[in-house]
This record gives C-alpha cells, structure tokens and sequence, in this order.
C-alpha cells in the first residue's frame, strides 16, 4: 500500500512540475510552440477541456466538474481496490501511477478549468496532431498495468 502511495505522489509531483515549468516558466501558454527535437519531441501547448484527444470537449462548467468527479470517483475506487486485493508490488505501482496521474489532470481543471497538455512526439513520417502530458503517460500506463498484473492473483496478506 506504501508503494501505491509514493509512485502517486512521485507521478503527481512529476506531472504538475513539468507543467508548470512549461506552462509558465518556458511560457508555453503565451508562445504556444517550442521546438526541442523536431520532430521527435516539441512543446505545443493545447488545453484539453475533454478527455483523451478532447474527446468529450465542451468548454463547460458542467463537463469540467463532471471530468473531475469522475477522475476522484475512480481514483478512490481504485485506491480502495488495491487496499482490498492486495495486489502484488507491480500491481500497486500501475495503482500508483494510475491515481498520482488522475489527480494531476484534476488539479488542472480546478485551477486552469483545463488540462494542460504540452508534450508531442512524431517520428519516422508520422506526423502526430496530439499533445499529451506526464499525466497522461502515467494513467494510460497504470491503467494497463492493472489490466496485466491485477488478474485475479493477490499477494498474502502478512498475518
């Protein structure tokens, strides 16, 4: 349970320095573009008011409140899930990474009323539309960590 809750707070910590760094610091907010190692990696900032490629992207009050209370929701079962099951350490590291990057995308739509994405990849004739964050990184990650790790075995709990 310990490990769950570090690799959140290390995942959380990671996602909302890098956007502040970016956002505010390099001001990626005003700039828009910064061309680190074309085309492999640039900034292009792009504020997601939806959910995985803006899907759902209203610029509502009541889609933002509702993204939020769904990512809390979520975050909370799954805490209380790999409290209950007990999963092994893989398990509870994609825990980890799954919460510390739904709150980091929560915090954004508190504060910014938007998620902050900034990061984005191309290579190899691939042009990619799409910015991401380490937020982003880290629930798509969790989230199949807990598809590959959490199936139906626990570990012993200590007696």
């Amino acid at each position: 349970m310990r490990s769950m809750f570090w690799v959140a707070l290390l995942t959380f910590l990671a996602d909302q320095v890098s956007k502040y760094y970016v956002v505010h610091w390099l001001n990626l907010a005003e700039r828009l573009a910064i061309d680190v190692w074309p085309p492999y990696l640039n900034l292009r900032m792009a504020w997601n008011y939806g959910v995985n490629f803006g899907l759902f992207a209203e610029d509502s009050d009541l889609t933002r409140w509702v993204l939020i209370t769904v990512a809390l929701v979520i975050s909370a079962a799954v805490f209380f899930w790999i409290a209950h099951e007990a999963p092994g350490r893989a398990g509870r590291v994609s825990a980890g990474l799954l919460v510390g990057g739904a709150l980091g995308n929560v915090i954004d739509r508190v504060i910014y009323g938007a998620v902050a994405d900034f990061l984005n990849m191309s290579c190899c004739g691939f042009h990619n539309p799409f910015s991401f964050n380490i937020a982003d990184i880290a629930v798509f990650v969790g989230a199949a960590g807990l598809v590959l790790f959490t199936s139906g075995e626990t570990a012993q709990k200590p007696s």
